[in-house]
């Protein structure tokens, strides 16, 4: 390679860390394959683009799909299965030729970003713990080989289980029988810039709370003022589970000294069919969490310990796995049956934190009838921040449009924010009859209303509230990284 190629080399691997660090979180998808008649990869894969679905989780390594997803831009996972792992664990030359089959077979045409080690070995599998970081270092030491440590990073799937008392998120630890492992695994993913790898299942937290938590909770659902979850160490408020179990992971983390490690969350769903015990899935709650989640996700609002760090997640998944083990549940997580059809629609694009400026509905409002009763107000309020796909960021705790104890202010702001976002197609301002048109502007302070003609009208309607500190950095990074790439670009030309 000559010095103008080396050169060139690693301009480009700078600009893709750069564009990858700046970007927000991300919603992809696991496709597990434990079912009896799993679809073509060419099916599969048109599928995700028709979803328009960027990143992809897959349990293993299966070349078909490799090989149909060449080409696509997807961004993809691959795994190291739980039972191969031993063989991984204990031979450098056994994971460098996993590594040059299953992953540098396939670059640059197939774009993956991450290899999975495992899945919930500490606590599923602990006779392997000990091949766990040979694994990873095995696996490291193949990619480095490879060229392919910069695009590439290496992680593995970590279990709620290995937290101690996730509640009160604060004082969260990781299970002590895996301090040794856990301290070498985090230094690992220290070493190599990757993340720290999570199954994050507010279902599971729900259900084995027997009655502690709301169901609310666990959906994103708005909770009552009396029902608000606050962790008494830190006053931090908890509106839904997927955050406290994030904040826990994050907190135990910390407990062992590190920082600077971001939580990836590899698989997150519910399932919408269980037995006659299992009440909590169904259709309807699967439906409401699944869309919650990709909203708060994609509106990179963060996590109340963690405001400036979202994270990026896998929907637990694609398809149905009839032939797992385990109670019903078990075997319907997915949103799709094999067979391609659809057990309930998600959308998986971001949802728009500005409302294009509509001159028609300028000085226009929809809210809250004050004179509807608060469980009516309730339900509109989790319709409009669930299926309604309103942006319900500037809502949440700490946020400028947060009340907890005015629900109608609270459902003002979303009845509006889904009104002028959809007027246009056909939106009404109803919500049976929760709701009203006024003239008079709801805005206050610094929550301000779409379709505002105030200090902040000039954002065109904008919905989110004023310019946080995160959209102030984002827009002098986007400014500087304008000047840098242009440096760069003359290196190029020297």
């Amino acid at each position: 390679m000559d010095m103008s190629s080396k050169r060139l080399h690693g301009v480009v691997t700078l600009l893709m860390l750069m564009f990858f660090n700046v970007s927000g979180a991300f919603v992809g998808i696991t496709i597990g394959n434990d079912m009896s008649n799993l679809p073509s990869a060419t099916d599969i894969v048109s599928i995700l683009k028709a979803k328009k679905i960027q990143h992809v989780r897959l349990i293993d390594s299966d070349h078909q799909m490799l090989t149909a997803l060449a080409n696509t831009g997807i961004e993809v996972m691959v795994g190291v299965p739980n039972d191969q792992l031993l063989r991984v664990g204990q031979s450098r030359s056994t994971a460098a030729d996993w590594v040059n089959k299953n992953v540098a077979a396939y670059i640059p045409a197939t774009n993956i970003t991450y290899i999975a080690v495992g899945n919930e070995v500490l606590t599923t599998i602990p006779n392997a713990a000990l091949v766990l970081i040979p694994a990873l270092q095995f696996l490291q030491s193949a990619l480095l080989a490879a060229n392919l440590n910069t695009q590439v990073k290496i992680s593995s799937p970590h279990s709620m289980d290995m937290i101690s008392k996730a509640f009160p998120p604060s004082t969260a630890t990781f299970n002590s029988t895996w301090s040794s492992i856990m301290s070498q695994y985090l230094q690992f993913l220290k070493n190599t810039g990757s993340s720290f790898m999570l199954n994050a299942q507010p279902y599971y937290g729900y259900v084995g709370g027997q009655g502690v938590f709301p169901l609310e909770y666990a959906l994103f659902r708005s909770l009552n003022p009396n029902s608000q979850i606050a962790d008494p160490n830190t006053n931090l408020f908890y509106s839904n589970m997927f955050d406290a179990i994030i904040d826990a992971a994050y907190n135990s983390i910390q407990a062992m000294n590190f920082t600077g490690i971001p939580v990836l969350v590899t698989a997150s769903g519910w399932p919408w069919l269980g037995g006659p015990n299992e009440k909590a899935a169904t259709v309807d709650n699967a439906l409401a969490y699944n869309t919650n989640l990709i909203h708060h996700v994609l509106n990179n609002s963060g996590t109340p310990s963690q405001p400036n760090n979202q994270s990026s997640t896998y929907i637990f998944e694609l398809f149905n796995e009839d032939l797992r083990s385990g109670p019903v549940s078990e075997k319907n997580w997915g949103i799709m049956f094999p067979n391609g059809t659809t057990v309930y629609s998600l959308s998986f694009e971001d949802v728009a934190t500005t409302i294009p400026e509509s001159p028609a509905l300028r000085g226009v409002f929809c809210v809250a009838n004050s004179s509807a009763p608060h469980s009516a107000l309730k339900h509109s309020l989790d319709w409009a921040c669930g299926p309604g796909s309103a942006n319900c960021s500037a809502i949440q705790p700490g946020q400028p449009c947060y009340a907890s104890d005015d629900i109608v202010a609270v459902a003002s702001y979303a009845f509006n924010d889904y009104y002028h976002r959809t007027q246009s197609s056909g939106g009404t301002c109803n919500f049976n009859g929760t709701a009203t048109i006024t003239s008079t502007d709801p805005s206050h302070g610094s929550c301000i209303f779409a379709g505002s003609t105030g200090a902040n009208g000039s954002n065109g309607g904008a919905a989110s509230g004023p310019v946080s500190p995160d959209s102030f950095a984002s827009k002098s990074q986007s400014c500087w990284l304008t000047h840098l790439v242009a440096a760069l670009l003359a290196i190029l030309v020297m």
